[in-house]
């Protein structure tokens, strides 16, 4: 996920990142009427014809049929899938297809970005134990959703019964559980059985295939797909044979992937992603054919040099990229929590912007040096610039809070008013009728709403009445999860911002009472988070540093807590990944239904005896903190935090009683390279000798790629068994192992062409800070009219070559006109509900320091949005206990999951290259 909401502020911010993917049109749109096997000899065929055509395409770039536009099209070599994004697109309790669309699906994206040497398909493996904490708490909240609507759900249908509408059973519309989406599940190893089927079957069946390298790491090999994406890039980049201007496509939406490809310093990258906002029908549960677009990272290097760079200093742009990184993470990520007064939906990031260029001189140089990144002491930061960093923007701390205070005492005093308005109308109406109980929101719901469908059952549609079952479940969970609308939000007892708002948030958090207390509370939440930043940095930039750190808070510090930070010595101990059932135990909530998808008996046992030394670990009432949240889905479920080693005694005591299927499941892989039998790679001398010797591991020495071979014994895939023996099946296969990587290039490679400029100072927006100017809408942005939200184009590489070590110096010697900082005319007051006109004030100058996803919804859209330009993420006490105690609405941790097959002309899984009909293609 990483920074919420992240991609909408850049967009916001940098327009011409995006760019529109263009898929093409070279074969007719045909009828989806005929069989299976005709379609696939027609697309062979089709595409057979089409091949001269591909291979002699220019090398540098070809024009975009599909629009009649004039812009150039990219020819990639690589194309890398984040896998869980698009198995979560495709799988749902309603999709009993959902194999079939997923590499309709594939084919698809390969359609779009037609790889020339390399297809990597990366699905989710283990985790670092950072990472498991948050999964945790999704998992979690997920299913007490789940719980609350199974609950609505069971009320409104014996209601729909008395008013005689009839409503299908559950059974017949769902299938499975979409919480079995982890590694070690038979829902996964399905996914792996069906992923290598599909790769042998299109290697040899496929002319556009047949000179594609393809590599699958599996949920079985350690890592998140998009770290196992970019270590792969990070390794080939090391190598003295790699060429500088490999084009690399990525497909994900997670936030990181955009903080990786930066952190490559990788010129000739960009992410692929579904355009946001995209409207359009979803005939039966399937989502529309969506459009997709590039966020092209050359051009977001251009704005980040012009935006970031310090007047009268001459900068390394490569440097402020990697400060650029470093300073956001503190709005939080999947590792560790935000720092409190920062709120992407706040517009953070253009704070930490203004502040880092206004304190860098002070600062005397760059934060992060990844010169250093494998340094085990953490010589990579420079903690005495951080610390007058982050006293700077300390500076801004209490302001933030009081405006969020306005607001929000604002917002609550509308709804408030609001709702006692039609209360009154409601009163006081003639046509109103109440409801038989009147307490039962539930049955206010179907007489209210429900009133347009018509009662009389022989005119009533089953479906209908059904899909009407599952909006009303949706609006009750709603309504519960709006605190503000529901008269459920607690009183502020914190007031953060207001005097004495410090001692109050540890009282009330820590319980801590006395400045003893409060100064030991503060001093190792901050060397904590100090470690947590350095932890994501050499992730970023490196490697995991340690399987068995996490940050044991669920609150991060004040900014103007952390000081005195060169106090604390920095160190990781790398540890092993768990294994995947031992991430399941870690993950999973204590519900039966959802354990008996995803664990072995033996386990799950340990999860309901009484008597189990990790029963700690699964608490029977689930508190949430939704301090400064209207919604409760926003709130943090306060679990206890894993224990690595208690867990491991206890699953040790219980791993002789796995069958042998499932000691199959519970074991860590490596990566697999697929390849036809006819690819140069096939002639490498590691791959003949593997035959001869299949204990050897050799070095790849004459492909593109580098990295070490050995033999692939892999256990037999149930696919060939269900779908039968692919004919004539000319894929060979070994087990890859990347290069190991010398160390981190922090500059750009030597010879590396850099596209042309495109993007001036005045394509950049400036807008005040977020708590200068009154109200919550920010007033309009400063930007020529005529480049709002202009595309860019996707330019191939032309004339510029930077030697390595020199990175972006810009026009002018690197100089960008200084970016002076108005002094304010408006300053927050502190009232608690008005504001004051008060003296003119400036951003700080420097002075002293400051003071998974989870089960789907079965119908209803869980995710919403939550208040506000983005979406919030984090956030008195509210208890909760299993059998409807409390409700939420999925919000933030629950993704909305759709069932669907592609339609029009790429349905028939292939692409469009293959021509004949539009029959999803066979196997």
């Amino acid at each position: 996920m990483g920074i919420p909401s992240f991609f909408s502020w850049l967009v916001l911010k940098y327009p011409n990142i995006v760019s529109s993917a263009y898929e093409s049109d070279d074969d007719d749109d045909d009828d989806d009427d005929e069989e299976e096997g005709d379609d696939t000899a027609k697309e062979e065929n089709n595409r057979a014809d089409k091949e001269d055509e591909h291979d002699g395409k220019e090398e540098d770039g070809e024009k975009s049929s599909a629009t009649g536009c004039s812009e150039e099209r990219i020819i990639f070599d690589n194309l890398y899938l984040d896998m869980n994004d698009i198995i979560h697109t495709c799988s749902s309790p309603k999709n009993r297809k959902f194999l079939s669309h997923m590499v309709d699906y594939i084919d698809f994206l390969f359609w779009i970005v037609r790889p020339r040497r390399l297809l990597y398909l990366a699905v989710d493996g283990v985790a670092p134990l950072a990472k498991m904490n948050k999964l945790r708490q999704g998992y979690f909240k997920t299913t007490k959703d789940d719980t609350d609507s199974e609950i609505e759900a069971k009320l409104l249908t014996d209601i729909f019964k008395a008013q005689g509408k009839e409503v299908q059973p559950r059974e017949t519309y769902e299938f499975q559980d979409p919480t079995v989406i982890m590694p070690g599940t038979k829902f996964m190893e399905t996914i792996s059985g069906a992923l290598e089927y599909y790769i042998r079957r299109r290697i040899s069946t496929d002319p556009w295939w047949k000179d594609i390298k393809v590599i699958l790491s599996d949920a079985n090999v350690p890592g998140e797909g998009e770290d196992k994406i970019m270590s792969f890039i990070r390794a080939q980049q090391s190598m003295e044979s790699y060429d500088p201007n490999t084009r690399h496509c990525i497909y994900g939406h997670d936030a990181d992937l955009i903080m990786l490809a930066l952190a490559s310093h990788e010129v000739h990258i960009s992410i692929l992603r579904k355009k946001p906002h995209s409207t359009g029908a979803s005939p039966k549960g399937r989502p529309p054919n969506e459009p997709h677009q590039f966020l092209n990272v050359w051009v977001l290097r251009e704005y980040l040099e012009l935006e970031m760079a310090v007047p009268a200093w001459k900068h390394d742009t490569e440097r402020l990229i990697d400060d650029f990184i470093f300073i956001c993470l503190l709005m939080g990520n999947d590792y560790i929590p935000r720092i409190p007064s920062l709120e992407i939906h706040e517009f953070a990031a253009d704070l930490l912007i203004q502040v880092y260029k206004i304190i860098f001189k002070e600062m005397g140089g760059y934060i992060v040096n990844t010169e250093k990144i494998k340094d085990k002491h953490a010589a990579y930061l420079d903690v005495s610039r951080l610390e007058k960093f982050l006293q700077a923007l300390s500076l801004s701390e209490e302001k933030i809070f009081l405006k969020r205070f306005e607001l929000r005492q604002k917002l609550l005093c509308r709804i408030q008013r609001q709702a006692a308005e039609n209360e009154w109308k409601e009163r006081n109406s003639d046509n109103v009728e109440e409801s038989p109980d009147g307490s039962d929101p539930a049955s206010k719901m179907v007489l209210t709403q429900g009133s347009t469908s018509t009662c009389i059952s022989d005119k009533s549609d089953v479906e209908m009445n059904t899909g009407e079952l599952w909006r009303n479940v949706d609006d009750i969970l709603k309504d519960k999860d709006d605190l503000f609308k529901n008269g459920a939000c607690s009183h502020d007892r914190i007031r953060l911002g207001s005097p004495g708002w410090k001692s109050r948030f540890y009282r009330e958090k820590f319980s801590a009472e006395t400045c003893i207390e409060i100064g030991r509370i503060q001093t190792e939440m901050v060397q904590k988070y100090l470690e947590g930043l350095c932890w994501v940095l050499q992730c970023y930039f490196s490697e995991v540093p340690s399987w068995n750190w996490y940050y044991p808070f669920h609150y991060a510090p004040f900014a103007s807590d952390l000081k005195l930070l060169d106090q604390f010595k920095i160190s990781f101990t790398m540890g092993k990944p768990l294994k995947p059932f031992d991430q399941l135990m870690a993950a999973l909530p204590p519900e039966m239904h959802v354990l008996s998808c995803a664990l072995p008996k033996c386990y799950s046992k340990l999860i309901g005896c009484k008597e189990s030394i990790i029963q700690l670990f699964y608490p029977p009432e689930l508190e949430i903190d939704a301090d400064g949240k209207r919604f409760l889905s926003q709130g943090i479920a306060k679990l206890p935090f894993i224990d690595d080693k208690l867990l491991l005694s206890a699953t040790k005591t219980v791993e002789k009683d796995l069958t042998v299927d499932e000691m199959v499941r519970n074991t860590i892989r490596q990566e697999r390279i697929f390849l036809r039998n006819s690819n140069n790679l096939a002639n490498d001398a590691a791959f003949v000798a593997l035959s001869d010797d299949p204990q050897k591991k050799l070095p790849i020495s004459t492909s593109d790629i580098r990295g070490w071979l050995s033999p692939d014994v892999g256990a037999p895939n149930i696919f060939f068994n269900h779908l039968g023996a692919i004919k004539d099946d000319q894929t060979i296969s070994a087990v890859f192992s990347n290069p190991e990587a010398v160390k981190p290039i922090p500059r750009l490679l030597d010879n590396v062409i850099v596209p042309d400029k495109t993007v001036t100072e005045s394509d950049i927006p400036k807008r005040p800070l977020w708590y200068t100017y009154p109200g919550a809408r920010p007033p309009p942005v400063t930007r020529k009219p005529d480049n709002l939200w202009k595309a860019s184009s996707p330019a191939m590489p032309k004339e510029e070559v930077k030697n390595g070590g020199t990175g972006w110096l810009g026009r002018g010697g690197g100089s960008v006109a200084a970016v002076a900082i108005a002094a304010e005319t408006q300053q927050i007051g502190r009232s608690s509900y008005g504001r004051e006109r008060g003296s003119a004030e400036t951003l700080p100058q420097r002075s002293g320091g400051g003071s998974g996803y989870g089960r789907g919804s079965h119908g209803v859209a869980a995710t919403q949005s939550r208040g506000g330009r983005f979406d919030g993420g984090d956030g008195g006490a509210y208890s909760s206990r299993p059998g409807g105690a409390w409700a939420g609405g999925g919000g933030a941790v629950q993704r909305e999951q759709t069932a669907w097959r592609p339609a029009g002309a790429w349905a028939r899984g292939g692409g469009r290259g293959g021509g004949g009909s539009g029959q999803p293609r066979a196997w």
